[in-house]
């Protein structure tokens, strides 16, 4: 932290462990064989397996590279369990899929095409800027709506911070100014939402369904998630700016090892509350679109399966919810 300034929301990678250097060839390779897993399925379903598993092996290393970066310096309980246990559970896809079970190229297309959405916008400058800038102006308008309006300014010149792992030379950055040091709160790609939004399209767009109900769906999904994360950093900015969540401080700042008291609201706020919540609507959002895209059943029935070890039988329960035998869907062909 800077002597002056308070910042949270800044990207910190780079503080005492740097994963992008090891982490991004993974995540090149790791796409090239999920995507060409899905073009060799094409021609050869015996050959997209090997592929395929190839990917899911890479995927396992990908996650155990990032996995110190979520705990050590995001410290996210969440984010850091999640990549943790992603490392097993590729390895076991992997297994799995080499030893028969196909319906994990869907999972494994989706992936693909997950990673054809998300990755410009992390490596291509004027894209990255293009949406944080956007999610950032959004944000301050709500902000206004509410009765606050704090200073925007870019993340380069007034971050405060000598060392860091990226810095910001465009607007992403609301300064409160408080008592004693100001506080800031940046937003990153991580805050645009387009990583749920990239994994949510992935699986609509990787299953075999009529394209007419998978746009529709994913038009509808876009919305859902873009508009509730622009709350979602409204609440965290204004909470952690205005220092509105002060609660359990030294139970909270042990749990994350931090040393200024006033980064309680963000951990609160964000780390626990945000991520949280986050997770159980997107779980729900995934049953809602079920409903509209049976399709999706088969990603969420491996996916279940490699966590549990247990088969469920999702599609027919949601085909039968919403078919009735007798009358035809119209407008699905």
């Amino acid at each position: 932290m800077s002597e002056t300034v308070l910042q949270a929301g800044v990207d910190v990678a780079g503080l005492s462990f740097e994963p992008v250097a090891v982490s991004e060839p993974l995540m090149w390779l790791v796409l090239a064989a999920f995507l060409g897993s899905s073009l060799v399925a094409v021609y050869d379903d015996g050959l997209a397996r090997p592929v395929a598993t190839a990917g899911w092996v890479l995927f396992g290393a990908y996650w155990l590279v990032l996995a110190p970066h979520f705990i050590l310096i995001q410290k996210s309980v969440i984010e850091g369990l999640g990549s943790v246990a992603a490392v097993p559970l590729s390895l076991y896809a992997g297994y799995l899929l080499w030893n028969g079970r196909e319906s994990l190229l869907v999972l494994t297309r989706a992936i693909g095409v997950m990673g054809l959405i998300y990755v410009p916008f992390l490596t291509i400058a004027p894209l990255r800027e293009a949406i944080i800038e956007s999610v950032t102006d959004q944000v301050a308008f709500l902000m206004t709506l509410v009765g606050h309006d704090p200073l925007v300014v870019d993340g380069l010149s007034h971050s405060g911070i000598e060392i860091t792992g990226k810095q910001y030379p465009y607007e992403n950055t609301f300064w409160f100014e408080g008592e004693g040091r100001p506080i800031t709160y940046t937003i990153i790609l991580a805050c645009t939402g387009i990583g749920s939004i990239s994994i949510f399209a992935g699986g609509i767009l990787a299953v075999d369904a009529p394209w007419r109900r998978k746009l529709r769906t994913l038009a509808v999904t876009v919305g859902i998630i873009y508009v509730l994360n622009l709350f979602r950093n409204v609440i965290i900015g204004l909470a952690f700016g205005l220092q509105k969540a002060q609660f359990f401080e030294g139970a909270i700042m042990t749990l994350f090892g931090i040393s200024d008291p006033r980064l309680v609201s963000y951990y609160i706020v964000d780390r626990i509350l945000a991520q949280t919540g986050s997770v159980l609507v997107l779980v729900a959002l995934t049953w809602v679109l079920m409903r509209e895209l049976p399709e999706l059943a088969v990603i969420v029935e491996d996916l279940l399966y490699l966590v549990t070890g247990t088969e469920y039988d999702l599609g027919a329960t949601f085909e039968a919810d919403e078919t009735d035998p007798g009358t035809p869907t119209p407008g699905d062909d």
